[in-house]
């Protein structure tokens, strides 16, 4: 090989390996979370990233029936308490087939605006706010009523109105307009 072609072969190698390093940059600065068999990506909004979660198609039908997809595409930030199907599984028989209903809208929509808070809220941020608490933090949802979260052990948990507690079995999935919190059971206002 003259020198000419090694100069050549060299250079092609120098070229894949920075390109290769500028992929691996940005795979790194896009750091996913896999919720539901699917990567959550923080470029990505809300809505765009929760369609592709197996775990979340009650949640998802949910909120296209209360007519709030527009509103978790928005700029927010918001900070979604995402119940799973499993969850939504724990209701009573024939809940969630009623609560879709046309004529339940309104309820439905107090249901799951009391699943968001508005402002970006990391695990951090919300166990930094419990530690101050002594022992719980009150932060009030978009539908207007309070939530409390507190921890056990090395999970954090958030409490309804009715005394029901929720586990966050995933938290911080950065989404592009906040934060997803996954929980293991529907919060009631």
């Amino acid at each position: 090989m003259n020198s000419r072609s090694k100069i050549t072969v060299l250079s092609i190698l120098a070229l894949s390996f920075a390109f290769s390093g500028n992929m691996s940059a940005q795979s790194m600065k896009e750091k996913t979370v896999m919720v539901g068999g699917a990567a959550m990506y923080p470029s990505k909004n809300i809505i765009q990233n929760a369609v592709n979660s197996k775990d979340h198609k009650t949640l998802v039908a949910a909120v296209k029936a209360a007519g709030l997809v527009e509103t978790l595409e928005g700029k927010g930030p918001f900070t979604v308490l995402a119940p799973t199907d499993e969850a939504f599984a724990k209701l009573p028989k024939g809940t969630v087939e009623n609560l879709v209903k046309p004529e339940n809208k309104e309820t439905l929509t107090k249901i799951l605006t009391y699943h968001v808070l508005a402002g970006k809220y990391n695990a951090k941020q919300i166990w930094a706010a419990v530690k101050a608490g002594n022992g719980k933090a009150m932060m009030k949802t978009v539908e207007g009523e309070d939530v409390t979260f507190w921890t056990k052990g090395n999970d954090l948990y958030v409490r309804d109105a009715k005394g029901t507690d929720a586990k966050v079995t995933i938290a911080d999935v950065n989404q592009s307009n906040g934060v997803i919190h996954v929980i293991d059971t529907v919060l009631m206002p």
